[in-house]
């Protein structure tokens, strides 16, 4: 046995390897309505993985997006929650964290930006760069991911490509170069020009965005194009290339990589224009997965020793079987179906006997998966976000996922009080699953619940989830407070604290001191009253 080892050993890592060269995650981010669902419709189409796209809000066809589950997304059309997606393209293994991009559901995508090695952001040409955009970018330059850009709905009136530039470049502090550049607009949007293999690629209609568009290439100075295009038409593009030429910045790929230049691509997810080459390129640009960082320093994710994190959790996927879904990042190793791992924080041994990889809400049981892949795993109530999975003892942390300031707060009560049980279940559930942050008033008992919610909407998700899923009716009453502080400080004395007549101290789920504030003076005054404490917009899970 010990002289086949070695070889096995070694087969075994070239194995490890290739999987990871292969694989790409990323996480696509937008404001609402910009198009996001439908161009990761679009990226299954092209991957084989479906066969016709589902169109979210399509008056001509009953179909639902595909990446959009949740009774809720359903009646809406709008992505509430984050989908997991994965497909086969082009000797890529492609895995998408499709995240909510209604503006009410940003906490979720933070978290799972932090799950994604690159980002896709998506803007809508008429519109440009819009808040929920903004928010979102923070979280990937904080990260230092690389950042794709499509620009979206080209076959619509939009903006001058130029001022979309400028507009990304001013509001997110980031340069920019477009890979591809559109000829025409709106109802004369004809393709776009690919600088890098400087030809012409024209777009056909595409069965109104079902199918897969077809590519019409060849030179600039092709005489059909002439005809195709118009002398006018033809006249403006050479003379915008020629500007983007001297005036734009340079394609630099170190700069890509690290989040400082943005590849920009334009075209229209809803009729395919343009998403093929996109994708094409952006397989080839973006990196498979990085090392990451722990208490035990960087993790290379060819390291033989499986680890991974908790970066979500979901409960009742699946109404009928009251189950809860706790998603997990691979960062090294090889993951196999019935593994034992240590559940770090808990100092446990746990065995991940049904695994699973999503279609939405189609799933399959998962028998292998490698670095930068994410399954679900079943979570019998154990696991919080950050929590750290690996093969071996060596106590590997990895770094926290942080906690998310709110901006909407309310008192949250159970209108039976029969029912107290089912609600404190619920809250619970839904708190460890990140889409709301729980507060208690210290001295006052846990009658007097404070919900505290990114964006106001997900009030209205909290009731509809508690009433379908755990049966109970609660009455909502909104609070006027609208930003939250972590008091840090070696030793917080509350009687001896300074207060604002408008704030109020409360305690997080880790009893860590919180403030809520009604307005950014009283944040001022606080730390002007009390300079040995220090408040912060962010706080790590503990």
């Amino acid at each position: 046995m010990s002289e086949i080892n070695p070889l096995s050993n070694q087969m075994l890592n070239e194995e490890l390897s290739q999987e990871v060269r292969k694989r790409r995650t990323f996480a696509i981010i937008s404001h609402p309505d910009a198009g996001k669902t439908t161009l990761t419709e679009k990226f299954l189409l092209y991957g084989g993985a479906i066969r016709e796209a589902g169109t979210v809000k399509s008056r001509k066809s009953q179909k639902h997006a595909v990446s959009d589950w949740m009774e809720i997304e359903k009646q809406r059309g709008i992505s509430v929650t984050s989908s997991v997606l994965q497909f086969n393209y082009s000797g890529h293994c492609v895995n998408i964290l499709d995240t909510p991009g209604h503006q009410d559901f940003s906490e979720d995508t933070y978290r799972t930006l932090m799950a994604a090695d690159a980002a896709v952001m998506v803007v809508d040409s008429s519109k440009g760069v819009e808040s929920q955009t903004k928010k979102l970018f923070k979280v990937c330059k904080m990260r230092g991911i690389p950042i794709f850009t499509f620009i979206n709905k080209m076959d619509r009136q939009g903006k001058d490509p130029f001022e979309l530039l400028e507009d990304i470049e001013s509001s997110l502090g980031i340069h920019s170069y477009p890979m591809n550049w559109p000829i025409g607009s709106g109802k004369h949007f004809k393709g776009v020009y690919n600088r890098e293999k400087k030809e012409i690629e024209l777009f056909n209609d595409s069965n109104h965005g079902q199918n897969m568009a077809k590519i019409v290439t060849g030179d600039i100075s092709d005489e059909k194009f002439n005809a195709l295009l118009g002398p006018q038409l033809q006249e403006k593009l050479v003379e915008e290339l020629e500007l983007l030429d001297h005036a734009g910045d340079a394609f630099n790929i170190e700069k890509i990589l690290s989040g400082d230049l943005t590849p920009i691509f334009f075209g229209s997810a809803l009729t395919n224009f343009g998403v093929e080459p996109f994708l094409q390129s952006f397989l080839e640009l973006t990196p498979p997965p990085l090392a990451r960082g722990s208490n035990n320093g960087e993790v290379d994710p060819e390291t033989p020793n499986f680890s991974g994190f908790i970066f979500k959790i979901q409960a009742n996927m699946n109404p009928t079987h009251r189950d809860r879904i706790a998603f997990l990042r691979i960062c090294s190793g090889k993951f196999t179906k019935g593994m034992q791992v240590n559940h770090v924080q808990e100092n446990k041994k746990v065995r991940l006997a049904q695994p699973q990889q999503f279609m939405a809400q189609d799933r399959v049981v998962v028998e292998t998966a490698y670095p930068g892949d994410i399954i679900g795993i079943h979570d019998p109530g154990i696991f919080r976000i950050g929590d750290t999975l690996c093969e071996d003892n060596s106590g590997l942390k990895y770094e926290g996922i942080p906690v998310f300031a709110p901006e909407h707060f309310a008192k949250v009560f159970t209108k039976n009080a029969l029912k107290r049980k089912q609600f404190i279940k619920g809250i619970e559930q839904l708190s460890e699953e990140g889409s709301i942050q729980v507060y208690r008033r210290p001295n006052i008992g846990v009658e007097e619940l404070i919900i505290g919610v990114v964006g106001v909407l997900q009030f209205e998700v909290l009731e509809y989830r508690l009433k379908n899923e755990y049966g109970v009716d609660v009455i909502i009453e909104s609070l006027p407070y609208r930003y939250v502080r972590w008091i840090k400080s070696d030793n917080f004395d509350r009687q001896n604290f300074s207060m604002t007549m408008d704030t109020m101290l409360v305690q997080d789920v880790d009893d860590n001191p919180v403030l809520i504030f009604q307005n950014d003076w009283s944040i001022r005054q606080i730390e002007e009253r009390n300079k040995n404490i220090k408040l912060e917009e962010i706080a790590l899970r503990k």
